[in-house]
């Protein structure tokens, strides 16, 4: 009986040190994440991808492609879709309603805000006549990388996007 207990009692300290490392090993993955999550936005280097659609009439839309703004220190694209009240029409034969902007003309700034950032990214070429112009990209990103973009366009109601920040691949 005094072997079985003995067995007992260290099959009990095993598993409790293998979850001990286990949680120990999550911990040290979401720091190496948050770590790696502020280097790409101090870089700014780094893609917003879009899940949600949160129009300003209306209610939220899940996104079911791929919809996103990549953010280099020397180039902004954005692809994203549009839901809401435009004030000025779209150029006859136009079937393009997203937003869509690739420019090398821009402002950004980040600034920390409580376990997060606060980015915000300001296009330089101004086409009011442009149906699309897009006025500002605002971005809060949470330090785990989870984040909410709000776009402000001169010509249509602001639209606000929820998702995630992951890594920029690189063109090969």
């Amino acid at each position: 009986m005094k072997i079985l207990n003995k067995i007992a009692l260290l099959a009990a300290f095993i598993f409790i040190g293998v979850n001990v490392s286990h949680a120990q090993t999550k911990a040290e993955k979401k720091a190496a994440k948050q770590v790696e999550i502020k280097k790409m936005i101090e870089d700014q280097n780094f893609v917003f991808k879009a899940n949600y659609a949160l129009p300003m009439r209306g209610g939220t839309r899940p996104l079911t492609s791929d919809y996103d703004i990549t953010i280099s220190k020397d180039t902004i694209v954005s692809f994203l879709p549009y839901f809401g009240r435009a004030y000025v029409a779209p150029p006859p034969g136009t079937t393009d309603g997203g937003i869509k902007v690739n420019t090398t003309k821009f402002t950004y700034s980040s600034t920390p805000k409580g376990k997060g950032w606060n980015i915000t990214i300001k296009p330089k070429e101004k086409n009011i006549a442009d149906w699309r112009d897009v006025q500002t990209f605002n971005l809060s990103i949470s330090q785990d990388g989870y984040g909410s973009l709000q776009v402000i366009s001169s010509n249509r109601d602001p639209i606000s996007f929820n998702g995630y920040v992951e890594a920029r691949r690189n063109k090969s």
